[in-house]
């Protein structure tokens, strides 16, 4: 599970996979649906998990909570 973020758009992208950097490649070449908008995004956050199913529940569980600042409640966490 990964939350990137763009500057150009000030924008947040929670998703998940299992190779992070073949997937921000994409994300950044404007091959993902919901971040074509910008080609600038980086990773602030991670968290792995030992299934597909478990990083899936809480990809939804953090955007359910429909929150920016619990967004970057975490990515300042994992900067300290």
């Amino acid at each position: 599970m990964y939350i990137i973020y763009s500057e150009s758009s000030d924008r947040y992208y929670v998703g998940q996979c299992q190779d992070i950097s073949e997937r921000i490649k994409r994300h950044n070449t404007g091959r993902s649906k919901y971040t074509k908008i910008a080609i600038d995004w980086k990773v602030k956050y991670t968290e792995k998990f030992g299934s597909r199913s478990e990083a899936m529940i809480r990809e939804k569980d953090i955007k359910r909570k429909k929150s920016r600042k619990y967004i970057e409640f975490l990515v300042k966490e994992n900067e300290a």
